[in-house]
Order: C-alpha cells, then structure tokens, then sequence
C-alpha cells in the first residue's frame, strides 16, 4: 500500500506524466462475462451535456481510454442524469456468469474507476455510495471542479473507495469544491485537494457557446486543461499496468 501511494504521489507532482494523444473512438457496449477481469472506467459529464459530446474532456478520455487499452479496459461515459444506467451497465459487467446477481467473488473481484466534472463529479461520488451500499469496491474516484448536486453529497467519500483525488478552482460564478474528506480515512486515501488558476495562463475554450465562455470560463478552463487530465489519465493508467 506504501509503495502505491508513493506511485500515486508522483504521478500527481508531474514525475511520470505521459504526453496525451486524445482521438474520439467508439466504445464498446459492456457485456457480462466477456469482458471479466478488464478495468471498468465510468466518466459523467458536467451540467446538461449529453454523453457523446466530444467537445468535451469527459467523453475524449474515455474513448481514448478505450482506444489505448482494448483488451485491459472497459470504458462508458454518460451524463449525469444518466446515473441509473451507469450503475446498471457496472453491476452487469461484473455479473460474469450472466445470472442477474453478483456473487461475493464478484464484487470481490471488481476493478472501477469513476472520474466526472462539475455535476459529474457529484454523480461520481453518489455512484460510488450507491456501488457502497452493495459491497462493491471502488478503486479511484476523481472529481474535477465538483458541483453538489440536489439532494447529493460532493464532499464525503464513502468507504468502499481506495483512493480519491479532487482538481478544483476557485474563480468565477461557478467553481468546484475545495476539499474532499474519507468518511473513513483507515479504509481511504485522499491522495490530494489540487487548486488549479488561470489568472497567468488561460486555457483555450474555443468552440464552447458564447454563454458558458462567458459566465463560468474558469470552470470550463479546468475541465479543458492538458495539466489536469495527463494527471487523470496517469492516475487510471497505474490502476491498468
């Protein structure tokens, strides 16, 4: 455990940080049983945005994902609203036998991460509660400029999680959550609070409606920062090798 936090740790200073090379690929439909064993990555996209809008860094990560690692990964991405069928499209991925229930050795054996922006990072913390109440494991959570959603909570990350890590900042009408705790720190590692600004160094919007350009350009700066998401990427390529 000692010698993966100290992976983790200089993923995130920048030591092992690969150079990204996002292309848009369609990604696979999971099936029960075929795929077993193989990193499950589910991705939600922030506000209204829907699941295939490659605009944005959510649904470009995880068809790259998708891409880079065919046979160890099975990567959906969906938006927010969409959290019913993301926990269904994880529960049958990990029913290997395709009898509509999992086992012990089944939840035993699953291997999830779970990344989101803005409302999405909401959806990925209530998704790993919802996956908490059915004794499912989840490796890694990542939360980038997290919104609470109504009725959720944002902040509390539930036990069944190993590792968790929050990108936020802290400029415009809209900005993310500063700090992430462990509901219980004995069972998870908060790997870190990571403030990004872009008051020296903008980051390109281009193609974005005029409206999110203009009142909420820092939170949309982070969901397209190069920075943040080779970290995420390096951080879900430590949870494939």
């Amino acid at each position: 455990m000692r010698s993966r936090h100290v992976l983790c740790v200089l993923l995130l200073a920048g030591a092992l940080w690969p150079a990204p090379g996002l292309r848009a690929q369609p990604v696979g439909n999971l099936a029960a049983g075929e795929r077993a064993g193989k990193l499950i990555v589910i991705g939600f996209m922030g506000g209204n945005v829907s699941a295939d809008n490659l605009l944005h860094r959510e649904a470009q990560e995880a068809r790259e994902l998708q891409r880079r690692y065919p046979a160890a990964v099975r990567a959906e991405v969906f938006a927010n609203r969409d959290a019913g069928n993301a926990l269904r499209t994880v529960l049958h991925a990990l029913d290997a036998n395709g009898d509509g229930r999992l086992t012990a050795s089944e939840k035993n054996a699953a291997r999830i991460v779970i990344y989101g922006h803005s409302w999405g990072a909401s959806e990925t913390v209530t998704l790993a509660r919802r996956l908490n109440q059915l004794g499912v494991p989840v490796l890694l959570t990542i939360q980038v400029d997290s919104v609470r959603k109504s009725n959720e909570d944002d902040r509390s990350i539930p036990p069944n999680v190993r590792e968790a890590v929050n990108f936020y900042q802290t400029r415009g009408l809209i900005h993310g959550r500063s700090l992430i705790a462990a509901m219980d720190p004995s069972r998870t590692t908060i790997l870190g609070n990571y403030e990004s600004s872009y008051r020296e160094h903008p980051i390109s919007c281009a193609g974005f409606p005029w409206f999110a350009r203009t009142f909420m350009h820092p939170h949309i700066e982070i969901e397209n920062d190069p920075s943040v998401w080779t970290r995420i990427e390096a951080l879900i390529r430590a949870e494939v090798d």
